[in-house]
């Protein structure tokens, strides 16, 4: 690796220990030590063992369940290491919790990605790398660089592996059209699109499919499995429709609520997630891909002053 003035440290939070352990391992780095524990009340104590002054220092953690421990512990290492006089601290973020929130739709409502950037900010982070976000445009709620990763990497070169002739590439949703279109390019698919009205936070109901889906292979994408509705009722009507096989690919396995139960029962041939998220559901028809590869490099680049975007070309 080039070398620099600043030396490269990882740290781990505690959300995902094991995707840090892999980007450590494709950088040739160790982990940093640090302490993590609580006090007797619960709150988050934070310790760094590691000589960081002058260094440029990055921390790996998605926060995801329990969100709010995970969120807090990032703050808390930030806040540590700017003390400890770190050169530069980078927060990895492979899963950006609070997103979902981004915008007004309704009235006396927070828009806690922005709430999010804010404290993280606060805490000392000075750029943030980061995974399929909800909403592209949640980049414009940090005043420091975002790098803002896509796992369309990861998941394409599965896809061409799978060799699925006559491939359609389809959204579960109008909002996802324009990840559903990268892939077609990356692909050389056709495209569809399932028609979905939400009607509450777990309940969402499918209408129609935009698109010749008969006697295809369709790959339905999107960023987050949650409770596991919208995905496993647009399989189900993709099947209806005509599809020869149904494969699921999305970011983040959040996998809440009745998600698992609700994929075991749905049509689809396979469900691929990658390791942002620790993921211990047992799904036979599960795969786990890993973006450490993905992370490692563009963290390899961002220190040594290399483009990122040039990843995707």
């Amino acid at each position: 690796m080039k070398k620099t003035s600043a030396p490269l440290l990882l740290f781990s939070g505690s959300s995902n220990k094991k995707l840090a352990a892999k980007i450590a391992s494709y950088l040739g780095v160790s982990l940093g030590d640090l302490d993590l524990g609580r006090f007797p009340d619960g709150e988050i104590r934070v310790k760094i063992r590691s000589d960081v002054r002058g260094a440029d220092v990055y921390i790996i953690q998605s926060t995801c369940t329990p969100v709010n421990d995970h969120l807090m512990e990032l703050l808390i290492m930030a806040d540590a290491l700017r003390r400890a006089s770190a050169k530069r601290i980078t927060a990895v973020i492979p899963y950006f919790g609070y997103s979902r929130q981004d915008r007004k739709d309704e009235g006396r409502v927070p828009i806690t990605a922005k709430l999010t950037a804010n404290m993280l900010q606060a805490a000392g982070i000075e750029r943030v790398v980061t995974l399929d976000l909800h909403a592209a445009q949640i980049q414009g709620f940090f005043d420091v660089p975002v790098d803002h990763l896509y796992a369309s990497r990861v998941f394409t070169k599965y896809a061409r592996q799978l060799e699925l002739p006559e491939l359609v590439v389809a959204s579960p949703d109008v909002g996802g059209m324009k990840m559903a279109w990268g892939y077609t390019k990356r692909l050389d698919a056709r495209l569809a699109v399932i028609e979905k009205r939400r009607i509450s936070g777990e309940e969402v109901e499918v209408g129609f499919v935009i698109g010749d889906i008969k006697d295809k292979d369709v790959i339905l994408v999107d960023d987050i499995i949650s409770t596991g509705g919208s995905i496993s009722k647009a399989a189900s009507l993709l099947k209806e429709k005509g599809a020869r096989k149904v494969y699921v690919m999305a970011t983040h396995a959040v996998f809440c609520g009745r998600a698992v139960e609700k994929l075991r029962d749905a049509p689809i041939a396979e469900i691929i997630v990658t390791d942002t998220i620790p993921v211990t559901a047992r799904i036979e028809r599960l795969r786990v891909l890993s973006v450490a590869e993905l992370l490692g490099e563009a963290l390899h680049r961002i220190h040594t002053n290399k483009s990122v975007s040039t990843l995707f070309r």
